[in-house]
């Protein structure tokens, strides 16, 4: 029988979540932002939205701050970044964290921001459709706050590109059929649906750029791939029951051969508003 697919992610719901695993989380979202190839995606994405001098930018689904504070570098003291995350926790790691930029850390909901129409000149969204119950209500949202003329960026992951190389097909093919059965059609394919998402919302000068990450041992992917790191507590849905222990076997063996291969593709979709 097929598994019932997940209504939501422990990423969705961070203040949900117990005090031993919101901090995991937070370390996890904190670890991505230091891997290479997640600083790849963003410096795409960077390239795409062109923020300037004295803009005000929205960074929807900021999490610990880090892209905001990023952003509030290159507007400058003339511009402003407003950090919206629906997790208070998440908004107390980011406040903590602060450096002093021009960063106001907000907490509240993508899909109906507190914030008046056209009062923004770009919006930076990253990994967060995925998460939502209506990623195009949100983009509405997102298009809503945005003064024409000002740019949207969205990158998000597509999951149905998942794909491993030096552990045996089957398993891994195994590995990534049960991850697809336990995510929404939403979760899995968001990445690349964002271009039409944007199309649908009105936008133009839409551009879609694919960024294939490419994970080359299983230290690296775990950062990323939540069914390659073995610290994930063995209840989770991220590796099929009764199959665990031999899923990290062959995953440790690859890596000490030197021949594991994950790759993932995250889409980056900028439009003006």
């Amino acid at each position: 029988m097929k598994p019932a697919q997940m209504e939501r992610t422990p990423f969705s719901d961070l203040d949900g979540q117990t005090s031993e695993m919101t901090a995991m989380l937070l370390a996890a979202l904190e670890a991505m932002g230091r891997h290479p190839e997640i600083k790849r995606v963003r410096r795409t994405a960077m390239m795409a939205l062109r923020p300037e001098p004295g803009a005000r930018l929205l960074d929807a689904g900021s999490g610990a701050g880090d892209v905001a504070r990023r952003l509030a570098a290159e507007v400058g003291p003339d511009g402003e970044v407003i950090a919206l995350d629906s997790s208070a926790a998440t908004i107390a790691a980011a406040v903590r964290r602060h450096d002093g930029s021009n960063v106001r850390y907000r907490i509240g909901d993508v899909s109906a921001i507190d914030l008046p129409a056209a009062s923004v000149d770009g919006v930076w969204c990253e990994r967060v459709l995925q998460h939502v119950d209506d990623a195009d209500v949100a983009i509405g949202e997102l298009a809503r706050v945005t003064r024409p003329g000002g740019r949207i960026c969205l990158i998000d992951t597509d999951w149905e590109s998942l794909a491993f190389d030096g552990v045996p097909a089957r398993l891994g093919d195994s590995i990534v059929a049960h991850m697809h059965g336990r995510l929404t059609p939403q979760q899995l394919d968001m990445g690349r649906t964002l271009r039409r998402r944007l199309l649908a919302a009105g936008l133009t000068d839409v551009t879609a750029t694919p960024v294939t990450c490419v994970f080359d041992t299983p230290s690296s992917a775990a950062v990323v791939l939540p069914m390659v790191n073995p610290r994930i507590p063995a209840e989770s849905w991220m590796t099929p029951p009764g199959v665990r222990e031999k899923w990290f076997s062959h995953v440790e063996e690859a890596g000490a051969r030197g021949d594991f291969l994950a790759i993932l593709t995250i889409w980056v979709v900028t439009g003006t508003r």
